[in-house]
């Protein structure tokens, strides 16, 4: 069997950008590379133009709704920071991990967006994280977490004063303890869907649960993660007649 650290190794890279055998083609956002063109990028890309599971979308048009049975029990550690050169990126630990649909996910790492991928009737938050998990075969989880602006969020500081400004692979910052619980709302309250990662090489069948109340941090805080990461948001998707569930 592949231990959870090999697949969290070959997933990290899969779901922030392209895996390592796609690392050649490059993409942005915007312009000649971006969002409306990664699909002529390359083969391996085509998915992010005719998939039809596609990431992210907008969540007011739920179809249903329901208690969804979803469970975290992550652990604070110590923290390990990087800039992809898409995303500034924080990997986790062993010992993380979120039950959904019977099976159990481990964390792996969390991502950020200026502004969020997912709207809400069309609504942007001005930060989203992504909770990225693996299970041992190999299925994709993410938790997204909205953030908008209100009072400074002493863990979300962590994250601004370690934050490479430019591409940079992982470092663990000496003496600071990182928890991802602290990122959390009270209200767990979740959308859930089948979806895509919401880079190249788009690959369809990740689990998404994106939370519906939103963390409060800072304008500054905001305004230092959108300055060192610009605007990486996907475009919404189409919802394609999938089963979007919103909370009751």
């Amino acid at each position: 069997m592949i231990s959870v650290n090999r697949i969290a190794f070959g997933m990290a890279a899969c779901a922030l950008s392209a895996s390592p055998a796609l690392a050649d083609t490059e993409w942005e956002y915007t312009g000649e590379r971006g969002a409306d063109r990664w699909g002529q990028l390359s083969v391996d890309f085509e998915l992010c133009e005719r998939g039809i599971m596609q990431t992210p979308i907008d969540l007011g048009q739920a179809n249903a709704t329901g208690d969804v049975a979803f469970d975290i029990n992550w652990s604070a550690g110590p923290l390990t920071i990087l800039n992809n050169g898409h995303t500034v990126q924080a990997n986790f630990a062993e010992g993380s991990s979120m039950t959904s649909g019977g099976k159990t996910f481990n964390l792996i790492q969390v991502h950020f967006h200026t502004p969020s991928e997912h709207t809400i009737n069309g609504e942007h938050y001005p930060l989203v994280g992504h909770f990225v998990h693996v299970s041992e075969a190999g299925e994709l989880a993410v938790v997204g977490v909205m953030y908008e602006v209100g009072a400074a969020h002493s863990e979300m500081q962590k994250l601004v004063d370690a934050a490479p400004s430019e591409k940079r692979n992982a470092m663990a910052v000496d003496g600071v303890t990182f928890d991802p619980n602290l990122l959390l709302p009270d209200d767990m309250a979740i959308y859930r869907y089948q979806g895509s990662l919401t880079t190249p090489p788009c690959s369809e069948g990740v689990n998404w649960h994106v939370v519906a109340a939103p963390v409060e941090v800072s304008q500054a805080q905001i305004d230092a993660m959108e300055g060192i990461m610009g605007m990486n948001a996907r475009p919404v998707q189409l919802l394609n007649g999938r089963l979007l569930v919103a909370p009751e």
